[in-house]
């Protein structure tokens, strides 16, 4: 019956891709009578390594890399597909180790285009929650039969990988992965109650764990200024990172502090590291606010001690000096217990503690809004048409039309809106940004989901669109602060290494035929804070699994994705319960 499954869908996605003039080389396996499938000739390689460009012709066979020569060599081959690079630059395809294209890939049109079109073939999930696997407690709890049909198949023992599987089956335009998120790691094991779990409840917690990192994680995802990820304690966490230890996983995390305790939820971030037995990430590291701008070359110290000692420790960042989320990040986690937050912001008896706590420099939690100031949070996402005259303006502008102080705007408009709320923060420098970019253990993320100019509403934040081009033309071409090679490397091979996918991120024979093809003199983000939803330029040609995704800058429809799955998978397909 799999067999069947799978072939329908490879029917699928071919004729789709034929009805839109799309070849389809490399979705048949191996060409007849030798041929190539696809040949890429007179490009400028850059091979993912770090290594000096190089001119060369590279062919593809089904999914992989047949050859690569020196120009000229395969001028005269056959095959049923050839590009003429034109002198641009041919690399490997991108690795986003920060995506959060959930919505696109679980209930969207699966093609990703505002992430292909920036060269990321390949999308890595979890940061903090997932979809996946919601306890039985949970799934009973859900009241609508349709809702819960729908989550059904997350739940029981294979349910990460349920939800893998269930992405794919749907056809995606890039390759897919993921850590599984701590929040759902916790909600699982105790649910959405403050307090220390008890010894079963850990024990529930580890037993998911193992299950989830067979399934293909790569790791566990905390995103600790957020609830139900901050009622986790150091010791917790560290439980967890032993469980997924023996499976060659990676605690990736967005740290307790970025602002005011940078550098002690650095310090915490490495001692889970250390005490747990395995590697540690830094998502999107970052000093946020004037006064902890300082504080950067001393936590880039802290990673380099750590590797001096011995311990693995890296990190990785997107390219913008200001940051987003929700909007009701600006509450204090504790009135979010229970899943009880709307219902404590409408308590008149709370409203005063809640006002104090968003106003005080040191509140007991990462109070993004205080350090940004009102003058610093740009509001989006507004739904209430009374209230989309808003959208896109500064918080203390909003107030000031409100007639009310900015802390009881954030509560009210948290109520109106239901929670639904995002907010763009600015709050990093770009004298950091540049510093960053120079670390050698350096890597990227867009730490967005993909969009469609076509059908987007409302503002977000232009890392949808733009991250990785800005990268090249600001940071590699304009700017010159890393080379290409460099700037190459750490966006393919460096997170390739990290995730332990040794099939993709390096342009070398037999490898995974993920490969984008740029010009680097017009490379360029378009997408600004202001006008968000314009798609980046200059990605010219763009194949995943040896599928033309991208062909002369436009997306072919193509959904050629594979999964990509951690080391400790254990190499079992299809659904289970």
């Amino acid at each position: 019956m799999r067999k069947i499954i799978v072939g329908m869908l490879v029917a699928a996605t071919v004729s789709a891709c034929r009805s839109a003039g799309v070849s389809v080389a490399g979705m048949g396996g191996p060409s007849a009578g030798g041929a190539y499938d696809v040949v890429i000739t007179n490009g400028r390689i850059v091979d993912g390594t770090g290594a000096a460009w190089f001119w060369g012709d590279i062919a593809l066979r089904g999914d992989r890399i047949a050859r690569i020569a020196p120009r000229g060599v395969l001028r005269d081959a056959a095959a049923r597909r050839r590009v003429d690079a034109g002198g641009m630059i041919v690399a490997p395809g991108f690795i986003d180790i920060q995506a959060q294209s959930y919505n696109n890939f679980m209930e969207g049109d699966g093609l990703a285009l505002s992430m292909v079109t920036q060269g990321i073939t390949t999308a890595i999930m979890g940061e903090g929650t997932t979809p996946a696997p919601i306890s039985a407690r949970d799934l009973a709890a859900i009241a609508d039969p349709a809702a819960k049909a729908r989550q059904a198949p997350f739940s029981g023992d294979r349910g990460f990988g349920n939800w893998l599987d269930g992405m794919l089956a749907r056809g995606v335009s890039q390759n897919v992965g993921s850590f599984l998120g701590a929040g759902t790691v916790r909600i699982y094991g105790k649910g959405r109650a403050l307090g220390t779990p008890t010894a079963a409840e850990i024990d529930s917690m580890r037993a998911m764990v193992r299950r989830a990192m067979e399934d293909g994680a790569f790791g566990v995802a905390s995103a600790l200024i957020y609830p139900p990820n901050n009622y986790a304690s150091t010791a917790e966490l560290t439980e967890v990172a032993r469980a997924m230890a023996p499976y060659g996983g990676v605690y990736i995390t967005h740290m307790r502090s970025e602002g005011d305790q940078f550098l002690e939820a650095l310090d915490e971030a490495i001692r889970i590291g250390r005490d747990g037995g395995v590697p540690v990430e830094v998502y999107h590291l970052k000093a946020s606010g004037p006064r902890n701008w300082a504080k950067m070359p001393r936590a880039i110290a802290k990673i380099d001690s750590a590797r001096a000692a011995g311990q693995d420790v890296q990190a990785d960042m997107y390219l913008y000096i200001a940051g987003g989320n929700s909007f009701t990040s600006c509450i204090a986690p504790k009135y979010a217990a229970d899943g009880k937050l709307l219902e404590n912001l409408q308590n008149a008896a709370l409203r005063p503690q809640i006002k104090r706590d968003l106003m005080a420099m040191d509140a007991g939690y990462e109070n993004l809004c205080e350090i940004a100031g009102p003058s610093n949070v740009m509001v989006v996402g507004f739904r209430r048409p009374e209230l989309k005259q808003y959208e896109g303006k500064r918080l203390d502008e909003i107030a000031r039309a409100l007639g009310k102080d900015w802390a009881d705007a954030v509560i009210d408009l948290n109520i109106t809106e239901n929670g639904g709320l995002g907010e763009l923060l600015f709050l990093m420098s770009e004298e950091n940004v540049k510093l960053q970019l120079k670390q050698p253990w350096m890597k990227f993320g867009t730490d967005a989901g993909s969009m469609d100019p076509a059908r987007a509403t409302g503002m977000t934040h232009p890392r949808a669109y733009g991250n990785f081009p800005r990268l090249l033309a600001k940071y590699v071409r304009d700017e010159k602060v890393i080379p290409l090679e460099d700037a190459v490397r750490k966006a393919s091979s460096a997170v390739a290494t990290r995730l332990s996918m040794h099939d993709r991120g390096v342009l070398k024979e037999g490898m995974k035929a993920d490969i984008i093809v740029f010009d680097e003199n017009t490379v360029r983000d378009l997408a600004t804070f202001e006008q968000p939803h314009q798609l980046s330029v200059g990605m010219r040609h763009v194949f995943v699994n040896g599928v033309p995704v991208i062909t002369d800058g436009s997306h072919t429809g193509a959904k050629p994705g594979q999964l990509v799955r951690g080391p400790g998978w254990s190499g079992w397909t299809g659904r289970r319960n």
